[in-house]
């Protein structure tokens, strides 16, 4: 696996904590670094330079983040395994009279299936609503049949920038259904009996700094990455900061485990625009501090919010998951040892879906109530 990417890493970690709460979460940094970083070629000046800071960091490159959301977007299909199922679109709603530069149009053909679609925002925002929301359940399978809530649009949307990802892919080592059983795991609100998957096989493995890592292949060269804190994750998890989490990561080889994982089952959904603010993404959303002219000529163009939903699924054969991420625009009215390790899963964690080549996010869930 290629070496980490400490600013995706950073941007990744610091959406989870401003949209995760105390509970279990999920979304896909994949998704929405997609979505935003298509929004800050369409902009200019402070509001695209807000969004090349969170996304990209103090080098303000988000040419390198593009780069890799783009091989993210691509899976290998080596092995005697079922062929992984990776389908990325980004597409660009735009209200049919809508005046439109040629030139963000060209940077969005580069994107992973980047296109243009149009839907009668002026006439019939709700439609409008109901077509995006099917191209989205088409992409996710179904997954997320409404990213877009009834009033999310009006008739002075201009156009609407949508991120869609599914990914499916089959463990390389597959747990025995007949093995599953259901064991205890100490959740915040109490011991909980939950069906436990169980299987002893050579994985990544690292145990350092107060975390054990377990690392699971996948087909398509994808990996779910298990991180289980030494004590509470309430305590351990504020200190993970993204070199840290680099650190970790880098330091996986394999091993023998003898691993207890609970079946996975999460569907989060959040309105972004709180949590972007907090992470200093403002100017986009004012009506009169905006520059959205790489988009649009239309002066008066802001974005009203960023949607976003999240779902995803582990089980014996393998993992699941699909993400959606809405950019509302709006105009102004208008070496392995002999014994196995053994690490059981029974307690709150934090949950990785990886790229293998980039190291890019599809997925940052954290586990507390499964």
């Amino acid at each position: 696996m290629a070496k980490p990417d400490v600013d995706h890493l950073r941007f990744s970690l610091a959406l989870h904590r401003a949209v995760a709460g105390s509970g279990d979460s999920c979304f896909s940094p994949y998704s929405v670094a997609s979505a935003l970083g298509l929004t800050s070629q369409a902009s200019r000046g402070a509001t695209s330079e807000e969004l090349v800071r969170l996304l990209a960091g103090a080098d303000a490159d988000v040419t390198k983040q593009a780069e890799l959301l783009r091989t993210a977007a691509t899976l290998t299909e080596r092995g005697r395994h079922e062929p992984p199922v990776l389908e990325v679109a980004n597409t660009l709603w735009a209200a049919e009279d809508a005046p439109l530069n040629q030139d963000f149009l060209g940077s969005l053909a580069a994107w992973p299936n980047g296109g243009v679609k149009s839907a009668p925002f002026g006439t019939d925002p709700d439609a409008a609503r109901r077509i995006i929301n099917a191209d989205v359940a088409e992409t996710t399978r179904d997954l997320i049949p409404e990213l877009l809530a009834p009033g999310a649009l009006h008739r002075d949307t201009i156009a609407t920038l949508v991120n869609a990802l599914y990914l499916k892919v089959a463990w390389q080592h597959r747990f025995r259904d007949e093995q599953t059983e259901d064991g205890d795991f100490h959740s915040p609100s109490g011991t909980r009996r939950v069906p436990m998957m169980h299987q002893t096989e050579s994985f990544g493995y690292a145990a350092r700094d107060g975390w054990q890592l377990v690392e699971l292949p996948a087909a398509g060269g994808v990996r779910a990455t298990i991180l289980l804190p030494d004590g509470d994750l309430a305590a351990r998890e504020p200190g993970l900061d993204e070199r840290g989490l680099a650190a970790l990561l880098s330091a996986a080889r394999s091993r023998q485990v003898r691993l207890a994982l609970p079946k996975i089952k999460l569907d989060m959904r959040a309105e972004l625009k709180p949590a972007l603010a907090g992470l200093g993404v403002r100017t986009m959303f004012s009506a009169h501090d905006s520059d959205f002219t790489p988009l649009t000529p239309d002066p008066r163009v802001f974005v009203d919010d960023v949607v976003h939903q999240a779902v995803l699924r582990l089980d014996e054969q393998g993992l699941e998951g699909a993400a959606a991420t809405a950019v509302v625009f709006r105009t102004l009215s208008m070496i392995t040892p002999v014994d196995p390790v053994e690490v059981v899963v029974d307690r709150p964690f934090l949950l990785l879906v990886r790229h293998a080549e980039t190291g890019v996010v599809y997925f940052f869930a954290r586990v507390v109530e499964p």
